[in-house]
């Protein structure tokens, strides 16, 4: 199990997605035509393996318009994870009384969005793509366009973090700290506050979207004890 794509919803695209290239270093993203089918569009950053995502609604009635006059303006959307065995993890899901919003099933990934008032906290989706490095998500040729930082984990903020985390950790089967996503009290259930960054070196957290990027040690750049 591992998080692969963090998305941010924003009123307002471009400035939040200008705002992403010119703090973290990012290439041209990949604008979705699929996402229509929401209600949305969006621009998809690759980061190594990763992937970062800006969303911003079409019309009116979509599930990330809703977030956004929830949360007073732009806020952290959703949580995107890879596991060996979707149907494992869709029938967990399905003895906790979750319910899926989405699902698909294409040639290279089969995937689920989990109902974010039975998860708590964010939209989760799982998704088992094929093989398992490629990601549909990232548009042709995502790896040209990577970055070679990554989403490296995520902060949620919840009324019931220990409740949340049960929750995760029993749909995905491990615990949500293997990915580097945590939980922390907020009676306000602020959702997704928090995107970790590996491998962009040693910098002060900023703000964009709402949401605070932080940047974390990379194991890859640690150096063997001598």
């Amino acid at each position: 199990m591992r998080l692969r794509q963090a998305v941010i919803a924003a009123n307002e695209l471009e400035p939040v997605a200008a705002q992403l290239r010119e703090r973290l270093g990012l290439a041209e993203p990949f604008a979705d035509p699929g996402v229509e089918y929401f209600g949305l569009r969006n621009a998809v950053f690759a980061l190594a393996g990763t992937f970062l995502e800006v969303v911003s609604p079409l019309r009116a009635g979509t599930a990330a318009g809703r977030q956004l006059q929830r949360r007073g303006g732009d806020c952290g959307y959703m949580l995107m994870f890879q596991l060996d065995d979707l149907p494992a993890a869709r029938e967990r899901a399905r003895e906790e009384g979750i319910s899926e919003v989405f699902e698909v099933h294409l040639t290279d990934i089969d995937e689920v969005h989990l109902h974010p008032g039975d998860m708590r906290g964010a939209i989760v989706s799982l998704s088992a793509p094929r093989p398992p490095d490629a990601w549909r998500w990232g548009g042709p040729d995502w790896e040209r366009r990577a970055a070679g930082a990554r989403v490296a984990g995520a902060t949620v903020a919840i009324a019931d973090p220990r409740a949340t985390e049960r929750r995760w950790s029993s749909v995905l089967g491990a615990d949500p700290a293997c990915a580097h996503v945590t939980f922390l009290h907020d009676d306000d259930e602020a959702g997704v506050v928090e995107i970790a960054i590996a491998g962009a070196g040693t910098r002060e957290p900023f703000e964009i979207g709402s949401v605070r990027f932080v940047f974390v040690t990379d194991q890859s750049e640690e150096k063997p004890d001598e």
